[in-house]
């Protein structure tokens, strides 16, 4: 703690830190008179509580220290005690939400434009807007389900598998406040941080029932989804009274970790998507007619947009600008570029040629991977967590699915929901507290924990998406007609063609 009986160099730069982060001058902070003793209260406001006191310069100073270390202000008092000492900088500290701000936005640009340009080039032509309007669609129906009551269902309460409405249409929602999800960030920006995770999960369904379900019913299906399956998860794992997060929660049943959404993102919708797609059918022509992807430009671009989108992911989930967010980034950089070369070798050994289709793959398949261990693993691991990512997802994707014969369009269950549940599992088998101070505690039966909440995710997404299938196909079903399918589904269903025709 800096002392403030001799004013040495060190205390010069914390007076003007401190001026700087409260507005006023450095001398002031030193010099300035005390104030005039306030009158002595009437009897009748005797009782009243006393306001909290002005902060010493140590105190000032410390709030300083905990935010360049990103922890917790030193004068905010015990959860549910009233504040003792005021702090000069109560609110968002620049940096870490600059980073929160940014990180958001690059979240949402992994959907819009990252994931319909991945998905859409991978698609026939007749389907590239069908495939755009219902990425579109999906971030505006979340966006307003998360306004209306996903947020408070995902993050209120102290319930273990949902949460409540106490924070329904974002009641208490503050850009001044912070806490909601970390120290140093506006819990509005933890809010709509969290609001891109919502959004691009369901997205990424998309990918395994492309060219033959309906808008209509891709929309009902995604509000049921999130109220049966995301909503329940995002509580479960980031809550601090969610069921399985180990980090936040000491009585967590499943004391799992999951640091960007492994379980929450990847394993949720890769397992819902082969459940669809199951239930849906194969697309008229599967296997009988070539279904090459019309632009496989517009897929790597969409893979470059993914790339850089996804720092956001993992390392905007560190929820600051500190050491542990430069680690996923990290790891986040090695883990794609490592599974996307090794899918390259692959199809070079057994096809002969590396394809683009393959690199973009198995960088993706790297991004999921790492996602759910991003903020608890070295970088070298990382890179063996890479390579594993490029052969066990392209052993899905190009083994597997052709055993069995079902139709993942785009293979969002053999990245996502393998890729996904392949990255829970190590990041149990890799998780060290070299990287994140949080494993050492957890450590011990890790990986039978995160064996546990892999099971558990499987189960509750199989079932659910099978019962909301069924629902939606009773309602207003779920496939086009044989003749839109035939025709594509840009024009019947949205009146444009993704390209004209001459």
């Amino acid at each position: 703690m800096i002392r403030t009986h001799i004013l040495g160099k060190t205390q010069l730069v914390a007076l003007a830190a401190a001026a700087i982060l409260t507005g006023g001058s450095w001398l002031s902070a030193q010099d300035a008179p005390a104030p005039a003793p306030a009158p002595a209260p009437a009897a009748a406001e005797a009782a009243a509580p006393a306001e909290p006191a002005d902060p010493t310069l140590e105190q000032r100073v410390a709030d300083i220290e905990a935010y360049m270390n990103n922890v917790q202000r030193p004068t905010d008092p015990p959860a549910g005690e009233e504040r003792k000492v005021k702090s000069n900088i109560p609110g968002p500290g620049p940096g870490h939400n600059a980073w929160q701000m940014t990180s958001s936005a690059l979240v949402l640009f992994m959907t819009l434009p990252g994931l319909f340009l991945f998905y859409g080039g991978l698609v026939r032509r007749k389907n590239v807007l069908s495939v755009i309007a219902q990425c579109m669609g999906i971030a505006g129906l979340v966006a307003i389900l998360w306004w209306a009551v996903g947020y408070s269902l995902s993050f209120g309460g102290t319930g273990k598998f949902l949460g409540d409405t106490s924070m329904a249409f974002l009641k208490g929602v503050e850009p001044g406040n912070t806490g909601a999800g970390y120290w140093w960030i506006s819990d509005v920006m933890w809010c709509i941080f969290q609001l891109t995770f919502a959004i691009i999960t369901p997205a990424l369904i998309i990918g395994a029932i492309a060219e033959r379900m309906k808008f209509i019913s891709v929309l009902i299906f995604v509000a049921i989804w999130m109220f049966a399956v995301y909503f329940p998860f995002a509580h479960m794992v980031w809550s601090t009274s969610g069921f399985m997060c180990g980090p936040l929660n000491k009585e967590a049943t499943i004391k799992a970790i999951d640091f960007a959404g492994g379980t929450v993102v990847h394993m949720t919708s890769g397992w819902s998507a082969l459940v669809l797609c199951l239930i849906l059918g194969p697309r008229k022509g599967y296997g009988k007619e070539p279904m090459p992807p019309h632009s496989m430009v517009l897929c790597a671009i969409g893979t470059g947009m993914l790339w850089v989108g996804w720092y956001g992911f993992n390392a905007g989930s560190a929820l600051g600008a500190d050491a542990i967010a430069s680690n996923a980034f990290g790891t986040t950089t090695f883990a794609a570029a490592t599974a996307g070369f090794t899918w390259g070798v692959l199809e070079w050994i057994l096809r002969g040629k590396p394809s683009v289709l393959g690199f973009c793959s198995g960088i993706v398949a790297g991004l999921v991977v790492i996602t759910p261990a991003a903020g608890f693993v070295t970088l070298t691991s990382s890179v063996i967590m890479g390579v594993l990512a490029g052969v066990v997802p392209f052993i899905a994707c190009i083994f597997i699915k052709k055993a069995l014969g079902y139709d993942d369009s785009l293979d969002t269950f053999g990245v996502h929901g393998v890729g996904g549940t392949l990255g829970a599992i190590l990041t149990g088998v890799f998780a060290d507290e070299k990287a994140n101070s949080v494993v050492g505690g957890l450590k011990d039966g890790l990986l039978m924990e995160q064996l546990k909440a892999v099971g558990l995710t499987i189960v509750w997404a199989v079932v659910a998406t099978a019962v909301i299938a069924f629902i939606v196909k009773a309602i207003v079903g779920l496939r086009a007609t044989p003749e839109v399918e035939e025709s594509g589904l840009d024009l019947p269903e949205h009146g444009e063609a993704g390209y004209e025709m001459h």
